[in-house]
């Protein structure tokens, strides 16, 4: 098995990171080390950590970025052949998910592979059909062979619980710093340019889901499109989100009806709107004041002066 390391990025982790290390720890494919990059916490999650036995970084929340923190992690886990990212909301599902994903790599032309994610326990339908969709039972392996086929999708992971190959990750150039979000489908989309192959691995999953208020809807998607916008190149070469975003919309109505959930329909119909409305928006972010920017952010703080934005390579 490679040399493994796990990189958490965290903050106020709350009960459910205590949870996420339990499952970690009880991993019978155990890593080199695990990292844990804190963005100065205040509920204790640091020493939580520290007690579990993992090294802890502590960086201030100005500082916190989803790309150059994780790239941080890269760069301190220099014996790690294999680089694993998980964000402090999962739990494995099973004792062997971690060495299930390492497997992936026995493939010497996989640049970088993502596991199931299933609901939590408690999620709402809504939070759960989300997961249904984007995760699939199948595995798949993606390359420029068939991202055509699949547009869109051919480059989506989650570093909710992803892992990379160092080789590959360093060839393209690592995380990139100042990206809003979407690091993980930039790098995905870097590789697959560069001739490494995804695979998304069913057979290895955690429990992850998000149950988002309507607000938080309409700001999340202003982000995906900022960074849609901002990183024009991905759409250029892999194709727009608004078809896939189609086939979402038709598998909720489906998924609610067939398990009862009509209740959930007007919830639905009006977070599509929302959703739709902060992407156009964040799309068009060149011509909204920064002000704005930051009000409509789910990450207000990418929009500080101090931070630029990435231009493509």
């Amino acid at each position: 098995m490679k040399k493994t390391a796990v990189i958490i990025p965290t903050y106020n982790g709350g009960r459910i990171f205590k949870d996420l290390l339990t499952s970690l720890k009880q991993q019978r494919h155990q890593p080199l080390y695990v990292i844990v990059i804190d963005s100065s916490s205040c509920d204790g999650t640091d020493k939580l950590a520290e007690s579990f036995g993992i090294n802890v970084i502590t960086i201030s929340q100005a500082d916190f970025n989803h790309g150059k923190t994780r790239q941080k992690g890269v760069e301190i886990c220099l014996q790690a052949e294999i680089l694993v990212f998980l964000t402090q909301d999962t739990i494995f599902t099973s004792n062997n998910s971690l060495g299930d994903i390492i497997r992936c790599f026995d493939n010497s032309k996989i640049g970088v592979a993502y596991g199931r994610q299933l609901p939590h326990k408690n999620a709402s339908p809504l939070g759960a059909h989300a997961r249904f969709f984007n995760y699939p039972e199948k595995n798949e392996v993606k390359s420029m062979d068939n991202a055509k086929k699949l547009g869109m999708k051919a480059v989506f992971i989650s570093n909710s619980f992803a892992a990379y190959r160092r080789e590959a990750l360093i060839a393209i150039g690592g995380f990139p710093t100042h990206t809003i979000l979407g690091e993980d489908m930039y790098v995905a989309a870097k590789m697959l340019l560069a001739g490494w192959k995804i695979a998304y691995c069913a057979d290895s999953s955690v429990y992850h889901s998000h149950d988002y208020n309507l607000l938080q809807e309409f700001r999340r998607y202003f982000d995906i499109g900022v960074f849609h916008a901002k990183e024009s190149w991905i759409r250029d070469q892999f194709g727009g989100a608004e078809g896939e975003g189609f086939k979402f919309i038709l598998s909720e109505m489906k998924y609610l009806l067939n398990n009862n959930k009509w209740k959930f329909i007007p919830s639905a119909f009006i977070r599509t709107g929302l959703k739709f409305m902060g992407y156009r928006l964040g799309l068009g972010e060149k011509k909204i004041p920064i002000s704005i920017k930051r009000l409509f952010s789910m990450h207000s703080n990418y929009w500080n002066s101090n931070i630029r934005s990435v231009k493509s390579k």
